[in-house]
């Protein structure tokens, strides 16, 4: 049998993964951050988010981390400082083939109307065109990627808005 477009409207018609595109833009309403781009990457196991001066502290005998979301040149930048507990502290290789040593926290992305729990290691991204990427972790048993696609479940954002 012939591979072809139908059998494919067929196979994602029965699977139960949200289909997403290449590019999206989602929400992170514990960080107070909406509509940010993000780059869907199924290449990356972590998702990131880009921030500036990161700082690791104790605080009260818990590891902590203090940084800024974004930089000034960013039009969603606030200059709010954020100090959440570390998660966890991952060797991660960059896009340029480097190990960076990361800290990595928990919060949420609101994608296609629901609230995934989602680990962000924290990373300078100026250099980067999307200031997230989303990674296989969140992606996977969730979301199937088409390429061909973007802004998915930001276009079902605003039609519920616009309803």
């Amino acid at each position: 049998m012939d591979y072809d477009s139908t059998m494919n409207d067929q196979i994602l018609q029965k699977s139960p993964l949200i289909i997403i595109g290449r590019k999206d833009r989602v929400d992170f309403p514990e960080l107070g951050l909406y509509d940010i781009d993000a780059k869907i990457d199924t290449g990356a196991y972590t998702s990131s988010i880009h921030c500036q001066d990161i700082e690791v502290t104790d605080k009260y005998g818990e590891t902590k981390v203090r940084f800024n979301l974004l930089d000034p040149s960013h039009s969603l930048y606030n200059n709010k400082e954020f100090l959440l507990p570390v998660y966890a502290k991952k060797e991660i290789k960059n896009s340029f083939g480097q190990i960076e040593e990361r800290h990595i926290i928990k919060t949420r992305v609101l994608l296609f109307g629901e609230l995934f729990d989602i680990e962000l290691s924290l990373t300078d991204r100026s250099k980067m065109e999307y200031p997230v990427l989303l990674g296989r972790q969140l992606l996977n048993n969730r979301f199937m990627v088409d390429v061909s696609q973007i802004d998915l479940s930001y276009s079902q954002k605003l039609r519920r808005v616009n309803e």
